[in-house]
C-alpha cells in the first residue's frame, strides 16, 4: 500500500499551517494574563504588607503608650497606699495627744482648785509663813507648766490637723488619678473588644445562625448542638474554631495586666427537657461548658474564659413560635473585665 497520495493530499491541502499563527496568539494572549494576575496579585500583597505594618507598628504604639498608663497607675496604688498608712498613723497620733491633752487639762483643773483653795485659806488667815508661801509658788509653777504643756499640744494637733488635711488633699487628688487610669483601662478594653468583634464579623460572615446582639455575638444552638444534647456537632466545631482561633490571638495583644475573660452563656427555650439533663439549667450550663472544653482543646487559656448557664430565663425572642423557641437556644460570647 503507498502513502504518497495521502500525504500528497495533506501536504497539498496546506491547512496544517494555518493553525500555527493561532496557536501562538493564543500563548501569548494567555501569557499575558498570567502576567496581568500576576502584576495584581504582587500588588495586591504589596497593600496589604503595608496596610499590616501600619497596623502592627500602631499597635505597638498603643501597646507602648498603656504599659507607661500600666507604670504610672502601678505608682500611684503604691502613692496611695503610702498615703492612707500615713493618714492612719496620723489619726492615730492625734488620737493619743488629745487624749493626753485632755488628761493634762483634767490635771490643770485639780490645781488650779487646789490653788483656789489654798489662795483662800490665805485669805482667811491673812498671814503668810514660810511653808504656805513655798506650797502657793510650787502650785503656780505646775500650773503654769501643764499650761505649757498643753499649749505645746494644741500647737501638736493643729500641726497633725493641718497635715490630715493635706494628705486628704493628695488623696483625693490620686483618687482622681487612679479614676482617670481605670477610665482609660476600660476604654482600651473596649477598644481591643471592638477589634474582636470586627475581626469575628469578617471571619464569620453572614453565616446562618450566627447575628450579634448589643454587645455579644449569639450562635443558635442548633448550628452548634444536637437537640437536647451539649456534644458540639461536627459543623458547630466548624463555626466555633474560627473564634478560638480569634481568642487566641487577642490574647497575645492585649496585655496581661487588663483584667478580662470571655464570658460564655448558655440559654434554651422554656420547654421542658427531654433528655437525661434533669433541666433546662443543667443543659444551658453543660451546653456553655462544652464550648469552653473545646476553645480549650484549641488553645485558648481557660483562665480566661468564664462559663454561665441561664436556662430559659433570659429569651431575646418573645412567643410561643418555632423561630421564638430556635432564636432562644443560643449560646451567647462576649469580651468583658473580671
Amino acid at each position: 500500500m503507498s502513502y504518497a497520495p495521502r500525504l500528497s493530499r495533506f501536504g497539498d491541502n496546506g491547512d496544517s499551517g494555518d493553525y500555527w499563527p493561532g496557536f501562538v496568539d493564543a500563548l501569548a494572549t494567555l501569557l499575558l494574563v498570567i502576567v496581568f494576575l500576576l502584576s495584581i496579585f504582587l500588588v495586591g500583597q504589596f497593600a496589604l504588607g503595608r496596610a499590616l505594618t501600619g497596623r502592627d507598628e500602631q499597635l505597638a504604639q498603643l501597646n507602648t503608650q498603656l504599659a507607661q498608663l500600666t507604670d504610672e497607675l502601678s505608682l500611684a496604688r503604691g502613692e496611695n497606699q503610702r498615703l492612707t498608712t500615713e493618714m492612719t498613723a496620723l489619726r492615730a497620733t492625734l488620737s493619743d495627744v488629745e487624749a493626753e491633752r485632755d488628761e493634762l487639762s483634767d490635771q490643770l483643773v485639780i490645781v488650779l482648785g487646789q490653788l483656789d483653795d489654798t489662795q483662800a485659806t490665805l485669805v482667811e488667815s491673812e498671814t503668810l509663813n514660810a511653808e504656805q508661801t513655798d506650797q502657793l509658788t510650787a502650785l503656780n509653777l505646775q500650773a503654769q507648766a501643764l499650761r505649757d504643756q498643753i499649749a505645746e499640744l494644741s500647737a501638736l494637733l493643729d500641726a497633725a490637723e493641718a497635715r490630715e488635711a493635706e494628705l486628704n488633699s493628695e488623696i483625693v487628688n490620686l483618687g482622681e488619678r487612679l479614676n482617670a487610669a481605670l477610665a482609660s483601662r476600660v476604654a482600651e478594653l473596649a477598644r481591643y473588644r471592638s477589634e474582636f468583634f470586627g475581626r469575628l464579623r469578617d471571619i464569620l460572615g453572614n453565616r446562618t445562625g450566627i447575628s450579634i446582639v448589643g454587645d455579644r455575638f449569639v450562635f443558635e444552638s442548633d448550628v452548634i448542638f444536637p437537640s437536647g444534647s451539649a456534644a458540639i456537632s461536627n459543623e458547630g466545631r466548624e463555626s466555633l474554631r474560627p473564634v478560638a482561633e480569634a481568642i487566641i490571638q487577642l490574647t497575645r495583644e492585649i496585655p496581661d495586666d487588663i483584667d478580662w475573660v470571655i464570658q460564655i452563656e448558655g440559654h434554651t427555650d422554656p420547654r421542658p427537657i427531654r433528655s437525661t439533663y434533669p433541666s433546662n439549667w443543667h443543659l444551658s450550663a453543660a451546653r456553655a461548658i462544652s464550648v469552653i472544653n473545646y476553645f480549650e482543646d484549641l488553645g485558648v487559656p481557660p483562665e480566661r474564659m468564664v462559663a454561665a448557664g441561664y436556662g430559659q430565663y433570659q429569651p431575646i425572642a418573645q412567643g410561643d413560635t418555632e423561630a421564638a423557641y430556635a432564636r432562644n437556644r443560643r449560646i451567647e460570647l462576649k469580651l468583658t473585665s473580671r
